[in-house]
């Protein structure tokens, strides 16, 4: 059926295309790996419950006092004479009493915390009033990436966060000492691609090998030519100043300031500390990403589970010959590969999550300009669309030039859409829809055309992910 307010075009069951779907996914948590909880002598450690690392009450304890800090301010002035009013004597006996609840409570969430590997499962047990037990299927688990957070890395611990098929949260374990945290991670990696549990920890951590590395420098020229950080670095100094001069309010020109300052903060100094010394390294068990300055994280980009790449090329890049690459993956958080790179570098890193595609051999046909024209004025230029043996790609956008290419075999279903102005213009948009709950859309297409490469589309599909190589671990 079509959408609201667009002639469907009748599309056969066989356009949805058959096994595209994402399974469901078992929910469950991240994991650890200190010593085990009373394993007996000659039974295997792995299939017993082991405990997070025992800084973990101190670092879990800031969480209530943020919540009592943050109600205290919302109270303000009342808040301030309550404080004031009590005995000094008193005063420090709250104190005592609040940090002895803080300490209990993440006393108590440490104890009753622990996870185990078994010979299909990690398994996590949590909750001090209620129980929680979460099993995860290790050939469910789609990425394992390991966080570390500016106090965490001051205490030498580690978060290990999950990535499970079908799920959209990530799952973590908080904290593990480094080490564990790695070791942990590359068993967990090993037991997903079907290695036995000795094979599993005699593996360790695979090897990579170094594909690209993002320098402090180049990074920072980026961020100064985004339009992004133009628009808010330029309304910043002449917003305010309207307002100002016309309301003659100094405290409206500041509430016109707080959201440009916010806006300018995440678009350049927010990216710079996340992006910071990003690296690329390749190895058996996917591309790993390696970034940030105050908090430090290392991801997984798992192999052969990207359902789509997209090339954003801003206006002012382009004469730099410099492009930014990100991702859609299933399941999974992790949407940027590359902040920042040299076409030539970028392309390198995207043939290792789309193995056989020659981006640069690609082809783009432009929206034809007799139709197309009157239904999006100027910005139709931007538009057109590629298919070749292996993937679908989309075009749009002149000042921020974004291709999207999928697939074949990533395809869920494809679609065909015009409104009554498309079709009083003889033009029309093909939509392919693929397994990260994202679609690409090649728009203002002629009708004829975009009637015949739906279908071929779906057929393209069906094939190709017959004969598409698993999507598994070291493989």
């Amino acid at each position: 059926m079509s959408p609201a307010g667009a002639e469907g075009v009748g599309v056969p069951e066989a356009v949805g295309v058959p096994g595209a779907g994402v399974p469901e996914a078992v929910g469950g948590a991240g994991a650890g790996v200190p010593e085990a909880v009373g394993v007996p002598e000659g039974v295997a450690v792995a299939a017993y419950e082991r405990r997070l690392h025992p800084l973990t009450p101190l670092l879990r304890a800031w969480v209530p006092i943020a919540a009592v800090i943050g109600m205290l301010a919302q109270q303000g002035d009342r808040a301030e004479e309550w404080i004031t009013e009590l005995p000094v004597s008193l005063r420090f006996l709250v104190l005592v009493a609040l940090l002895l609840v803080f300490g209990t409570y993440g006393l108590l969430s440490w104890w009753f915390t622990h996870y185990a590997v078994t010979a299909t499962e990690l398994r996590i047990r949590s909750g001090l009033l209620f129980r929680r037990t979460a099993h995860i299927r290790l050939d469910r688990i789609q990425a394992v990436d390991v966080t570390r957070p500016m106090l965490a890395r001051l205490a030498g611990v580690a978060k290990l966060r999950i990535d499970v098929i079908g799920t959209d949260d990530k799952d973590e374990l908080a904290y593990l000492a480094e080490k564990d945290a790695a070791a942990l991670r590359a068993e967990l990696l090993a037991r997903a691609a079907g290695f036995a549990p000795a094979e599993a920890v005699a593996l360790g951590e695979a090897p990579e090998r170094a594909l690209l590395r993002v320098g402090p420098r180049e990074l920072v020229v980026s961020l100064l030519l985004s339009l992004g950080v133009l628009a808010a670095v330029t309304g910043g100094l002449l917003v305010p100043v309207a307002v100002w001069w016309f309301s003659a309010s100094p405290w409206a020109a500041a509430a016109a300031l707080l959201p440009l300052l916010g806006w300018a903060w995440s678009s350049s100094v927010g990216r710079f500390l996340t992006e910071y010394d990003w690296t690329v390294a390749e190895s058996p068990d996917g591309l790993r990403l390696d970034h940030g300055l105050a908090d430090r994280a290392h991801e997984t980009v798992p192999p052969g589970r990207v359902q789509t790449v997209r090339i954003v090329e801003p206006l002012l890049w382009r004469w730099r010959g410099w492009v930014r690459v990100e991702l859609a993956v299933a399941g999974s958080k992790n949407d940027v590969l590359v902040p920042v790179a040299a076409r030539a570098a970028a392309y390198e890193v995207i043939a290792r999550v789309l193995p056989g595609v020659d981006l640069a051999a690609l082809s783009f046909s432009p929206a034809p300009g007799a139709g197309a024209r009157w239904v999006v004025p100027v910005w139709w230029r931007g538009y057109g669309v590629a298919v070749s043996e292996d993937v679908f790609a989309a075009r749009r956008g002149l000042l921020c030039r974004r291709t999207e290419i999928v697939p074949h075999a990533k395809v869920q279903s494809v679609r065909l859409t015009r409104g009554p102005w498309e079709r009083l213009h003889g033009v029309a948009d093909v939509h392919v829809d693929t397994g990260a709950n994202g679609t690409v859309t090649a728009r203002l297409r002629p009708a004829p055309e975009a009637s015949a490469l739906l279908y071929a589309q779906a057929d393209r599909s069906r094939t190709s992910r017959a004969t598409a190589r698993p999507d598994r671990w070291m493989t």
